[in-house]
């Protein structure tokens, strides 16, 4: 009767820890690449709010840009910032990586995707640059790039003002908008992947259309697409609201680029 009850307790016990992993949430692994002109510094609050909600969260800074500003010049182009990204989760060991891309970061991530493909596991893109392959960052924005100033292999964008105290936004590596982008690696796209359009107040999404490119490449690829209220810096005021809309990017998947694409969700906070 005592060994009955013996074996009773330990199949009890045995069921509680099934039951126990089964009910732990899946801890996934961020790595968010900032836009032009910014730093990992703009994407910390954001990623405080996925550590807290028991993700990895890495937010690491391109070359010539942020705290690495100093190492700008002619020599810093599109393949520096994807090999950034590369090393990065090569030498921190990441697999199963949820890969962000902030507009410019959309061709930096465009291009690890067709490094590693085998160490991603979902790709947002967050009001993001997309880009075809062969095509360059000038080509995929309908900013007037090539009127703005250039000098020592940098280009000021003309929301910089370096009158401001760091962090803050600061000149860009010219040659990273003008290398075409290779994304010809049949297992990149397969990859699944969300576009997410931040729609600003009393803008319609066919306004915001109208001024970029990106919305309709996903929409051909089968990708999920989503709208989030506010501009293009959103994440800056609504840092919490951005991180659960990287929680549940998680979870899209790509529909038949063949077939149907998925209509847009509407995540506004």
């Amino acid at each position: 009767m005592r060994l009955l009850s013996l074996l009773g307790l330990g199949l009890l016990f045995a069921a509680s820890l099934v039951d126990a992993t089964e009910q732990q949430p899946e801890v996934d692994t961020f790595v968010i690449v900032h836009g032009a002109t910014g730093g990992g510094w703009d994407w910390r609050v954001v990623s405080e709010h996925l550590i807290e909600a028991g993700h990895r969260a890495y937010r690491p800074t391109l070359t010539g840009l942020g705290e690495r500003f100093h190492l700008a010049g002619p020599e810093v182009n599109l393949d520096t910032h994807i090999q950034d990204i590369v090393s990065m989760i090569e030498f921190e060991g990441l697999d199963d990586v949820v890969l962000v891309g902030h507009s410019y970061g959309g061709m930096v991530i465009t291009g690890v995707m067709n490094r590693i493909p085998e160490r991603i596991k979902h790709a947002t893109y967050l009001d993001a640059l997309l880009p075809d392959h062969g095509m360059t960052a000038e080509q995929t924005t309908k900013l007037p790039i090539h009127t703005w100033p250039v000098e020592a292999g940098v280009v000021k964008f003309p929301w910089v003002d370096e009158s401001k105290p760091f962090p803050r936004d600061v000149v860009h590596p010219v040659n990273t908008l003008t290398q075409p982008v290779e994304f010809d690696n049949p297992l990149a796209h397969i990859i699944a992947a969300t576009f997410v359009a931040f729609i600003p107040n009393g803008q319609t999404l066919q306004q915001w259309q109208a001024e970029r490119s990106g919305w309709s490449r996903a929409k051909k690829r089968g990708w999920t697409m989503r709208i989030f209220d506010g501009d293009h810096v959103v994440y800056r005021a609504k840092p919490a609201a951005m991180a659960n809309l990287l929680i549940a990017t998680v979870s899209d998947r790509n529909s038949s680029a063949h077939g149907r694409t998925n209509n847009p969700v509407d995540i506004s906070e």
